[in-house]
């Protein structure tokens, strides 16, 4: 009669070298390979004799038998890219780190799985669970917060969306946009292209991107693009107010890469040129939310003294719950219709007066429904009557105070780690009392102002892919004017943003989850 250990070691190692029969087996349902990639033969040697003394099966060769992989020094992706190659793999089989196996050695038993001793724990996820997953096609159809739980990625693929927008190609650039508008939207990070799966807007090409930098960190493709001389010049060019890709295009078919080059040139620049380059550091200087509220306490006292009773909003990123921003958008209405016609004129006139604005431009509203109708070009935003200003804001009290060598250095510093690449003029002095902000007025009347209202929060994907829902899922046209129904062939009234959602046929989505 064969004795039980050893009936025990033939009905488990078989087909399996390297197994001493004369080890009794104590774990049957334990069955561990040890990998030998960065163990290393003579440690792997010694560790798995050491195993079996303890009562451990332990085997020499990988089969469909293996209930524990041991690893040391590993990556989860290294370890499974080995699995599938292999012939055959037991599915659900334990990636484990080398430390499981040095505790089970200690305690003479297996000891229980902890988190710690997983390989890359998103690996032990059952493919299930690996699509956690799923988002809408649409964006205005997500909630997207202002935490962003896939930055790296999101930052990659905007950038590459900017650099196809300043080339102008917009498709190229739009569908950059919409990918990193669905990460934005994801509820963890991604660690796995496998979670990508059945997402919408992830076209090849933004895969490619996403892939490069899981696996190696970064994308070869992203840094080229970021460090490349046409990329950086089209970025400082387009910096100044007033200046289009087309503009600066010419610009660099001219040889003209810098701030110091345009200056040198001889370039014809047009009013809002000339005040762009002039206050170029401080407008391409973020805006502070505490500084949106001083400017808009300002214009609310200008609106207020010539029209009483008008209404104010502060619109873009700061409404969406953004802490600092390119520009400030304010938004302007009277509950009275008809009353504001004429406002602009007269709040320009007063800012002006009290020595506010270093420049504006203003224009007049010329929409009007009854002759230009619901079609409307999705990148005309709107045709109200606008103000586009370069406002001047005193600085805090304690910043005009400081030594002005330091407040200079500060401020070089400051905007040298907001865009190194950038062209920094040194033709306006740092210490003055105040800087040169970028300020949007807009006019509405009070029924379109909920139009204009959500067209003027942004973000600025997330109104076109509104626009895009209107037209494709409802048979209708939305602008910042109005929403017409082409079907029944009518307008759609709305006092509120709530009402707009509703005619859509969409849920309702608070300004600080609009951050697609």
């Amino acid at each position: 009669m064969v004795p039980l250990k050893r009936r025990k070691l033939g009905s488990s190692h078989t087909g399996n070298a390297g197994t001493n029969s004369g080890d009794e087996v104590k774990f049957p349902q334990v069955v561990l390979f040890l990998l030998e990639r960065k163990m290393g033969a003579s440690r792997r040697a010694f560790l798995s004799q050491l195993g079996r003394k303890k009562g451990f099966q332990v085997q020499e060769l990988f089969s469909e038998i293996v209930t524990h992989v041991i690893c040391e020094n590993n990556s989860g992706e290294e370890v499974r890219t080995w699995l599938d190659s292999q012939a055959s793999s037991r599915p659900g089989a334990h990636l484990l780190d080398i430390s499981w196996y040095t505790e089970s050695m200690r305690a003479g038993q297996p000891v229980e799985i902890l988190d710690r001793h997983k390989l890359q724990q998103e690996l032990q996820i059952s493919e299930a669970e690996v699509i956690m997953f799923s988002v809408p096609s649409y964006a205005c159809q997500r909630r997207t917060s202002l935490e962003n739980h896939n930055t790296p990625l999101t930052e990659a693929l905007s950038l590459l969306a900017e650099n196809a927008e300043l080339s102008e190609d917009d498709g190229r650039g739009v569908a950059f946009r919409r990918a990193a508008a669905v990460l934005k939207a994801l509820p963890s990070p991604v660690t796995s292209m496998s979670q990508l799966k059945g997402l919408p807007c992830l076209g090849e090409h933004s895969l490619r991107v996403i892939k490069d930098i899981l696996e190696n960190g970064s994308s070869i493709e992203v840094e080229s693009t970021k460090n490349s001389e046409r990329y950086n010049a089209l970025k400082v060019l387009t910096g100044i107010f007033g200046v289009g890709s087309k503009t600066a295009e010419r610009w660099i078919r001219a040889g003209i890469h810098s701030l110091h080059q345009l200056q040198d040139s001889g370039q014809t620049l047009n009013r809002a040129q000339q005040a762009g380059l002039e206050h170029y550091d401080d407008i391409n200087q973020p805006v502070t939310k505490a500084e949106a509220d001083v400017i808009g306490e300002i214009v609310e006292k200008a609106v207020v003294s010539v029209l009483p009773g008008a209404q104010i909003v502060l619109t873009g990123g700061f409404r969406r719950g953004k802490l600092t921003g390119h520009d400030v958008d304010f938004l302007i209405t009277h509950p009275e219709e008809g009353r504001e016609v004429g406002l602009m004129s007269k709040v320009v006139s007063w800012l002006e007066s009290k020595g506010f604005l270093l420049y504006q431009k203003t224009t007049r509203n010329s929409y009007l429904e009854s002759k230009d109708g619901p079609g409307r070009p999705a990148s005309n935003i709107d045709r109200f009557e606008r103000c586009f200003s370069i406002f001047k804001l005193a600085k805090e009290k304690e910043t005009r105070t400081k030594d002005p060598q330091e407040v200079t250095e500060n401020r070089v510093s400051a905007e040298t780690d907001q865009n190194p690449n950038s062209d920094k003029l040194m033709n306006k002095q740092t210490d003055t009392p105040w800087r040169a902000v970028r300020v949007d007025l807009v006019v509405s009347p009070i029924s379109q102002f909920a139009f204009a209202l959500l067209g003027w929060t942004g973000s600025k994907l997330f109104e076109r892919e509104l626009r895009r829902w209107a037209g494709h899922e409802r048979s209708m046209s939305l602008s910042s004017h109005a929403l017409f129904d082409n079907k029944k062939g009518r307008y759609l009234r709305a006092s509120s943003e709530e009402e707009i959602f509703a005619h859509l046929g969409l849920e309702f989505i608070l300004p600080s989850e609009r951050n697609a």
